[in-house]
């Protein structure tokens, strides 16, 4: 089932640094991880895809690197320090977002003690 657009605004960014926290990949791996990982729920195109991974690059959270994989130069993509950190926040912020709607889904408020 594909996502509402809208709920999955935010997501890409997230989701694109966890599939590189786990190793390096060109932007096809990324495109075909992603529509597997998530039942084709998020399926990228290559025209959004790289602007993303472009922007994510000026940031500091990647970098990119040409490899000759089977006879054919690709660019792969690799998480920074910084992208891990960035990636860190995302996750703790993404968990407290998904609790919240939970929470307000469900009806009933979660009692936290701090």
């Amino acid at each position: 089932m594909r996502v509402d657009k809208e709920l999955s605004k935010g997501s890409h960014e997230l989701l694109l640094l966890k599939l590189l926290s786990r190793g390096d990949k060109y932007g096809y791996q990324l495109i075909q991880e992603m529509a597997l990982l998530s039942d084709r729920a998020f399926e990228m195109s290559q025209g959004s895809l790289y602007p993303f991974l472009h922007k994510l690059e000026a940031g500091g959270l990647l970098t990119s690197y040409r490899e000759d994989v089977t006879g054919r130069s690709r660019v792969l993509y690799h998480l920074t320090d910084k992208g891990r950190k960035v990636l860190a926040e995302k996750e703790r912020s993404w968990r407290a977002f998904v609790e919240a709607v939970e929470s307000v889904l469900r009806g009933q408020a979660e009692c936290r003690t701090e």
